[in-house]
């Protein structure tokens, strides 16, 4: 824990997916503008340890951190907002707090008391906070949830006694809530708002600053009666407006004063604010040059919070070329139903990952069709391993070839389990997690867009590409582009005589951000307007 380190805790109240984690990565974004340095730590009150098992359609995308932790997709928009790089340790659940309280009374170590929520849970909370203060200015801790879930209280419990721990001058709480505008009447309503507040401070908790989600800039009038009904200086009652790109938050946030007050409240310098690039981001997004349409095959198209660093990966490679990437969402079932003339007039195409049989020969269907017509592609994760068991079968004649995940009787298993995975029985945290080393082959698709030999990238999966086939498929036309040194693991595939046809093992999402957007997505939006415009 840094001496002079400050905390901010982020709550929500009146209802959830108000934006907390746009609002925390703003709030790290405009600290970092002023040359602080940040870190993370988002609560989620799930009894889940982590949500690497967990159903995207209950939860959304699972984001991968450098160290291979499966933790929630906030912490993806903290990474994308800043300079961090985040590790298990920035996301702790309920199941986290309870078994590592568990763990410990297993072995004595409370000396035979009685283990309850007050002190040892809320103690345990606390040193998870603790634990991330380590070479930073500032501490943003988001507390998932909406105040008043009694899944939630004993967070909110231990935030409460950390400000009186650490002293109030080291701790701010911001609060984010809605201020609805009803049409009907003509008229902004806060009662929401006072409820909400009312319901924080009956558990102990003022908050500092309140961050309004609404549609519109907030009046004096309105700010003034937020104020005195919430006990909140009016100049700390924001604006959280809508807006339609998500990196102006910061922008409106610092047009609203939020940075001067949280630097003035806590005590730390002002420092020159320079949101520069952040303003050239948002205006390469808002004002583009030209549109290019760009296809995500896949099996959850209906919850697009599932591929939600996919999503903004597309636009990052976007605005660095200043096109608008308008987003097809094909649900590869479909495919396998309707088939590939739902894919017709695409600029470019992405299969992204996933797990289990479903939707499947959509997905090979479809990338069947992008290798066929010449449509730039990139397979991701599943994606590529759907890209080679498509080419084996229709290229190199390798009939009924498939993936062990799928189909054990395969006769040409060009997928197959990887060794140290066979046995495996549990199914938490026990992939090929995280940050792996990759060289690249010079005078290939991905060195084009890489630039450098040696890369890392990371990853989510248990399946892997089966080296015996790795002969002839580049007999076919394959390329292996990239490999796994250590294990000889292939990682790339493309395709030869394709305008751009890459597969990748890993998520290169992940790692992307506005305002350094991935190679490979860069590429992918290139070689998508160059097919638009010229065939």
């Amino acid at each position: 824990m840094g001496v002079n380190t400050k905390y901010i805790f982020v709550t929500g109240g009146v209802l959830s997916s108000l934006g907390k984690g746009i609002a925390s990565a703003s709030i790290g974004a405009l600290l970092e503008a002023r040359g602080l340095r940040v870190t993370f730590l988002k609560f989620d009150p799930y009894i889940n340890v982590d949500p690497g098992t967990m159903n995207p359609f209950q939860h959304g995308e699972v984001y991968v951190t450098e160290d291979g932790a499966e933790t929630d997709l906030d912490l993806g928009h903290y990474e994308r907002f800043t300079h961090v790089k985040l590790t298990k340790d920035n996301n702790v659940t309920t199941g986290c707090i309870y078994h590592a309280v568990i763990t410990k009374e297993r072995r004595g170590e409370f000396l035979g008391g009685t283990v309850q929520v007050i002190p040892h849970i809320t103690n345990e909370i606390k040193d998870s906070i603790r634990k991330v203060a380590k070479d930073v200015d500032v501490v943003i801790v988001e507390v998932g949830g909406t105040v008043g879930d009694i899944e939630s209280q004993p967070f909110l419990e231990a935030i409460r006694q950390f400000g009186l721990e650490e002293g109030r001058e080291n701790v701010l709480y911001v609060h984010l809530t809605l201020v609805p505008y009803v049409a009907t009447a003509g008229e902004l309503k806060t009662k929401p708002t006072q409820h909400s507040v009312k319901e924080l401070r009956a558990i102990g908790i003022q908050p500092d600053i309140l961050l309004c989600r609404t549609n519109r800039f907030l009046p004096h009038d309105i700010k003034a009666k937020i104020s005195l009904f919430c006990n909140v200086e009016e100049r700390a009652v924001i604006t959280a407006k809508d807006v339609d790109v998500i990196y102006e938050v910061p922008l409106i946030f610092n047009k609203e004063g939020l940075g001067d007050i949280v630097v003035e409240k806590l005590g730390l310098p002002k420092g020159k604010v320079d949101l520069a690039p952040w303003n050239q981001v948002v205006s390469r997004m808002k004002e583009p040059q030209g549109e290019v349409e760009i296809g995500i095959v896949g099996k959850y198209a209906n919850l697009r919070d599932s591929y939600k660093s996919l999503v903004e990966a597309l636009h990052h490679g976007g605005a660095y070329h200043r096109l608008q990437v308008t987003i097809r969402w094909v649900d590869a079932e479909d495919v396998e139903r309707e088939g590939t003339h739902l894919l017709e007039g695409l600029g470019g195409m992405i299969v992204p990952g996933g797990f289990g049989a479903r939707g499947i020969e959509g997905k090979i269907r479809a990338i069947s069709y992008a290798r066929e017509e010449g449509i730039p592609f990139l397979g991701i994760c599943l994606g590529m391993q759907c890209a080679v068991v498509e080419f084996a079968r229709n290229v190199c004649g390798l009939k009924g070839a498939g993936s062990t995940e799928f189909d054990m009787d395969t006769p040409y298993p060009v997928i197959h389990l990887s060794p140290e995975q066979e046995g495996v029985v549990d199914k938490g945290g026990t992939m090929r997690l995280g940050a792996y080393p990759c060289l690249l082959k010079k005078d290939t698709m991905a060195y084009e867009a890489y630039g450098t030999e040696e890369i890392v990238e990371r990853h989510r999966h248990r399946y892997e590409f089966n080296n015996d086939y790795r002969d002839v498929l580049k007999r076919g036309g394959m390329t292996v582009a990239g490999i796994y040194p250590k294990r000889d693991l292939v990682e790339i595939v493309e395709v030869k005589d394709h305008p751009w046809f890459v597969g990748v093992q890993f998520h290169p999402e992940f790692k992307s951000n506005p305002l350094r957007p991935h190679p490979l997505f860069r590429k992918l939006v290139e070689k998508s307007w160059e097919r638009k415009n010229h065939g």
